[in-house]
């Protein structure tokens, strides 16, 4: 089954359900990793770049995605920042951008629920677990296949790498991690230039965000 008009995030955002257990699962920084996607996105595009270290937009430039143009505005709009700044800052909100678009589009239900009874609430479940599980399966094979990593789609390539990046753990679990450390290189070089200071960013943030959970900082 193609994977079609979906864009990375959307599919990196998919991947980390638990087709099993319908929910996400092993992915306590997804929404770093899924907003990590999206500056991914752009910066492919030519629509961010770096200069003088700071993420500097293309303004009034914009893609026709919601997730993608909302962090556009946002950069705009915003004082400015590094990679780092911009994976960590409000970085929810893309989050929440990309699962209602997976929800509009059909791959996941909105279920309205009561968090304890009292707040109010949105349950996400998988509709489509069939699908999930050929991306899964496209996506071993780019980290674990005998192709060239020139061989690989780029999509495929970013996917990887930035799974890997966000510990997704029921993707690339972290002795995955270290058993294709090269071969993830090779595939941050092949995704393109753009990739490897977004990938060492997220790499950063998830590490501060799991420093801080285990110092019992929260994160």
């Amino acid at each position: 089954m193609p994977h079609g008009s979906l864009i990375v995030p959307a599919r990196l955002l998919l991947l980390a359900y638990d087709t099993g257990k319908d929910r996400v699962a092993g992915a306590t920084d997804l929404h770093l990793a899924v907003r990590a996607a999206v500056l991914a996105e752009l910066a492919e595009r030519e629509l961010v770049h770096e200069a003088d270290g700071i993420v500097t937009p293309v303004l009034g430039a914009r893609t026709g995605v919601p997730a993608a143009d909302e962090l556009m505005e946002l950069i705009e709009e915003s004082r400015p920042r590094k990679w780092r700044g911009w994976i960590t800052h409000r970085a929810r909100s893309t989050h929440d951008t990309v699962r209602r678009g997976l929800a509009d589009d059909g791959y996941l239900r909105a279920e309205r629920r009561r968090v304890l009874g009292v707040f109010p609430g949105t349950r996400y479940t998988l509709l489509r677990a069939g699908y999930v599980e050929v991306l899964r399966a496209e996506a071993l094979g780019a980290l674990t296949g005998t192709a060239p990593p020139d061989a690989v789609p780029r999509d495929d390539a970013t996917l990887v790498v930035l799974a890997a990046a966000g510990h997704l753990r029921g993707l690339v679990p972290g002795r995955d991690r270290r058993r294709h450390a090269a071969r993830l290189d090779a595939l941050a070089d092949r995704a393109g230039p753009h990739l490897p200071p977004v990938r060492k960013a997220l790499e950063a943030a998830v590490r501060s965000a799991e420093a801080a959970r285990s110092s019992g900082g929260g994160g």
